[in-house]
């Protein structure tokens, strides 16, 4: 079975960080759905500014930054 992930939940300009010791990303805006009902977002890693794309169920996991 697919989960439908909402794009509306996404935290657009959240800082947040990969698991609890992972470097801390910028959430942008969703992308694109993907076949599975999830939602790929842009985010933009602080430390080096480089722009990626990232999982929306991940980024609402993942622990606000500190």
């Amino acid at each position: 079975m697919q989960t439908q992930i909402d794009p509306n939940l996404c935290p657009i300009g959240k800082v947040k960080c990969f698991g609890d010791f992972g470097p801390s990303y910028e959430v942008g805006s969703p992308l694109r759905e993907t076949a599975g009902g999830d939602w790929m977002v842009r985010i933009k890693l602080v430390a080096t500014g480089e722009e990626t794309e990232y999982p929306l169920s991940k980024i609402l996991e993942d622990p606000d930054a500190r």
